[in-house]
């Protein structure tokens, strides 16, 4: 018999899983340790609580655990380190009318995990239910047919500086992560659609050539396909059905199970570039619907803790996906704020984007709340207090429209800028609707500043700027839903013919209407959002809700941008426009224009018509008006010349004119004599005026169509 100092003595096998110690409920998911891994779930109303260890053969082990801490069931497994498999299986009483619903047969997915690995199976293997979803259980295990949750190794957090632009600095730049660079020709193709293909320095390059401080990135947190949307076929394209808040979705990984990294890795290529990250979090909703819907994770956990229940047991419906997340349930509210540091601190990212974010302050469904429990753990937090806090104010329903009535920390997506541009460039309304929502919409967010304004003209859901003058309708059809979805009231045109058109003096008048409207949104006062690919001109087709695609699409086929065919003439204009905003702090006001004097006692905003005149109250209310412009004084905004050298004076004055042919004089206050040169013409294609010296402030210029003129005061 070999001793035990035998090289050739063999060694035991390695000792199954067990549980070793009772662990502690803090922090809740799996956290590797000295002894093996951690594991903490929340189902204070379970009977027992079982993880779950898959192998790689999809062999099961089911290990109980035995302590529960303030309704956290806990226990180190020894044995068990970075890189298991495993999901939750949860004891309990089945009483759906009190939204009881626990399933021993339903694998669960661990809330808290930092990463999953699989898709989704037989929809009728993850339903909790037989037929009727206040009937009998469902018997089918699940197993095999839902994602996994898998341990991670710790990750530090990250140690580089922050950059913390301030808003009035900010220019947000909206895209997708798989679709930005599923087609780009300079980015290495087994990189495209990737955290690392948005990593690329050709990709970088773009964004900061065209003037961009912040990416906007559509849902990362990993996502699953709506049963709704599987049925026809379909997959979840752009990642508003979240399946898990911690982590990154494994779909925009280069390497299988690098997702922590890779992402880690894109947020230090952007901020070497000066450039923010954003998250657009969809903390509304989950992937399982409404009560019909599968049980994957927090329904099969504790519904009643997780999700607003009527006192039937059915889901509350704010967010139009069949669920809504109860904001004011302290488990959803310790998962909101842990979710949002672990993506700050971890992964690095600086704020954040609240999807439909009314829904998560209306306790019970009822009246908004800007100071829900979840809005205000996150502004007192000392971390997230910190990050860019975005709110898209409103939810699927008429009382959760709320623009405006956020608290002080959030700036808010602003659809009436969004509404108030588009129908002025169509020649649909006057002028004082515009003058609001280009000096900041003060009538919404008096008591905070203009950057709460996000302004934009297009965004992810509905039309790009391209389609947006192309398209009278939606052309939905390959949604497969029957063209029903999307919105039907767009405020678009197609100047003659739907679509696609060799017609030379059509092309001319799109083109002209789309730089008037991009002009507008990187000159007015607040926060500019473009969408990625408006400023070469991308086109969806007129499809205006492109959230799914073909459920066997390659990734590079889902909605991709065209980098071959941009404009990029249009690009120039778009980054001579934020150029000239970057430039000029006049047009980049961090405070309202309202009542506020200049250290020469002269108003800081003064509105002229046509005529050149001061406008009066008729003519704020005299919807045929076309033309207005705006007198910013910027004696107490001073720029530099590259040279460092101070300009006399930052004034400005900005026309614009959506009419037919007319003859306008320029509108200048009576104390200024000086002279004017143009800096910008939006009529020109890449934006460059055309060559002249300075005119006189009271000079008469012949206009005609879709117009934006930015004039500086000289002399």
């Amino acid at each position: 018999m070999p001793s035990h100092t035998d090289s050739h003595a063999r060694e035991d096998p390695p000792a199954p899983p067990s549980l070793r110690l009772p662990g502690s409920p803090f922090r809740l998911g799996a956290q590797v340790t000295d002894e093996g891994t951690r594991f903490a779930v929340h189902a204070p109303d379970a009977e027992l609580v079982q993880v779950c260890l898959i192998s790689r053969a999809g062999e099961e082990t089911r290990i109980d655990l035995t302590e529960r801490t303030y309704g956290i069931w806990h226990g180190v497994v020894a044995g068990v380190g970075a890189e298991q498999e495993y999901g939750y299986r949860a004891h309990g009483p089945w009483d759906p009318t009190n939204g009881f619903r626990f399933n021993p047969a339903k694998l669960l997915i661990d809330p808290w995990a930092r990463r999953m690995t699989g898709k989704l199976g037989d929809h009728e293997a993850l339903v909790s239910h037989t037929g009727d979803p206040f009937g009998d259980p469902s018997r089918r295990d699940s197993l095999g047919h839902t994602p996994l949750s898998v341990v991670t190794a710790e990750t530090t957090p990250t140690s580089g500086p922050r950059i913390e632009r301030p808003w009035e600095e900010t220019v947000v730049y909206e895209l997708h992560v798989g679709s930005f660079t599923a087609r780009h020709p300079d980015v290495p193709s087994r990189y495209r659609g990737t955290y690392l293909g948005l990593a690329e320095p050709a990709v970088i390059g773009h964004l900061v050539r065209l003037g961009v401080t912040a990416v906007e990135l559509l849902p990362v947190q990993a996502y699953l396909t709506e049963a709704t949307v599987r049925l026809r076929g379909m997959r979840n394209h752009w990642g508003y059905s979240t399946a898990g808040f911690f982590a990154p979705h494994p779909g925009y990984a280069v390497e299988p199970g690098a997702e922590i990294a890779e992402f880690r890795f894109m947020v230090d290529a952007l901020h070497a570039a000066g450039i923010e990250v954003i998250l657009d979090v969809v903390y509304n909703h989950t992937c399982e619907q409404d009560v019909g819907g599968i049980s994957v994770s927090w329904r099969g956990l504790d519904a009643p803790g997780y999700y607003l229940l009527d006192t039937a047991g059915r889901d509350i419906d704010l967010t139009g996906c069949g669920n809504t997340i109860d904001a004011y349930s302290p488990i959803a509210v310790r998962m909101i704020g842990d979710s949002l540091r672990y993506w700050a601190q971890d992964m690095g990212v600086d704020g954040f984007r609240f999807d439909l974010a009314s829904a998560l302050g209306r306790p019970g469904g009822g009246d908004f709340d800007p100071r829900a429990p979840v809005f205000s753990s996150i502004t007192q937090d000392p971390v997230l207090s910190r990050c860019k806090l975005i709110a898209e104010p409103w939810d699927a329903t008429p009382h959760g429209y709320h623009v405006g009535d956020f608290e002080a920390q959030w700036s808010e997506w602003n659809d009436q800028y969004r509404n108030t541009v588009r129908r002025f460039w169509n020649g649909d309304t006057g002028v004082r609707d515009l003058a609001s929502r280009i000096a900041g919409s003060e009538d919404l967010f008096a008591a905070r500043r203009p950057w709460a304004s996000i302004n934009f003209v297009t965004a992810h859901d509905g039309f790009t700027a391209a389609d947006l003058v192309s398209y009278s309708r939606k052309h939905n059809e390959a949604n497969g839903d029957g063209d029903r979805d999307g919105a039907d009231h767009n405020d678009s045109v197609n100047h003659g013919v739907e679509g696609p058109t060799k017609d030379p003096a059509i092309i001319a008048a799109r083109s002209r209407h789309v730089r008037a409207l991009l002009a507008t949104l990187t000159l007015s006062t607040g926060t500019p959002m473009l969408t990625s690919g408006d400023e070469f001109g991308h086109t969806l087709g007129g499809n205006n809700n492109a959230y799914c695609v073909p459920e066997h699409t390659a990734s590079g086929d889902a909605w991709p941008l065209d980098w071959d065919t941009r404009d990029e003439t249009l690009t120039a204009f778009v980054s001579r426009a934020l150029f000239l905003r970057r430039a000029a702090p006049a047009l980049r006001q961090p405070e309202f224009f309202s009542g506020r004097h200049t250290p020469t006692g002269r108003p800081d905003l003064v509105w002229f018509g046509a005529d050149g005149r001061e406008m009066d109250d008729h003519g704020w209310h005299d919807e045929s008006r076309r033309t207005l412009q705006a007198w910013i004084d910027g004696s107490d905004c001073r720029s530099h010349t590259e040279d460092g050298s101070a300009l006399t004076d930052d004034s400005r004055l900005l026309v614009f004119h959506s009419g037919g042919p007319a003859h306008v004089t320029l509108g200048c206050p009576e104390w200024f004599y000086g002279l004017l040169l143009t800096e910008f013409d939006s009529t020109s294609p890449d934006g460059a005026p055309t060559p002249g010296g300075p005119i006189s402030g009271d000079s008469t210029i012949a206009l005609s169509g879709p117009t934006l003129l930015v004039f500086r005061a000289v002399g």
